[in-house]
């Protein structure tokens, strides 16, 4: 399974916007700089964001994009759904009733054995995803960043970057 890079995007962001103090937002452009990413491209990912509920969207020439939620009540399936939508990575075309000398529909009666696989194995995935919250990821970098580098480079941006606006 391939998820789009606006999913890696997404995540990323969220993360960056759940360090902003209260009232703060950060521009699309200044999320875009930050990740090294385009921010026409990014820019559908926060509109979809926002369109999830995830992000909250503050217009104006010092507005930007904050969370809408709690990084604890934000969950990486919620985000994979606002980026990829809540098809099913495999979607079944029924191929196997296609090609030379077609069987008759009695042989197909009964759903296909792939896809019910990819399907069981999807909710795994997605039920993965559900229990594992920003506020879970946000915490095993701080685990891991074992000499504080990562997030002094996201305070500084922040520092620069973080405009401030009425809650």
């Amino acid at each position: 399974m391939k998820l789009g890079d606006g999913v890696e995007q997404s995540i990323h962001c969220v993360g960056m916007l759940a360090g902003l103090s209260d009232g703060g937002v950060l521009s699309a452009a200044a999320l875009a700089e930050f990740h090294g990413v385009s921010v026409s491209y990014l820019l559908k990912h926060l509109q979809a964001l926002s369109g999830a509920g995830i992000l909250d969207t503050v217009p104006g020439p010092k507005g930007g994009y904050r969370l809408a939620r709690k990084p604890e009540d934000i969950s990486l399936l919620d985000i994979v759904l606002a980026a990829e939508g809540p098809a099913p990575a495999f979607r079944c075309a029924e191929i196997r009733q296609r090609g030379p000398n077609p069987l008759e529909g009695r042989y197909f009666a009964k759903p296909c054995g792939i896809n019910a696989a990819m399907l069981a194995a999807e909710r795994v995935y997605r039920a993965e995803l559900a229990k594992t919250s920003i506020a879970d990821v946000l915490t095993d970098l701080r685990q891991t960043d074992t000499d504080g580098g990562i997030a002094a480079r996201g305070c500084a941006f922040l520092e620069l970057h973080e405009r401030k606006t009425k809650s």
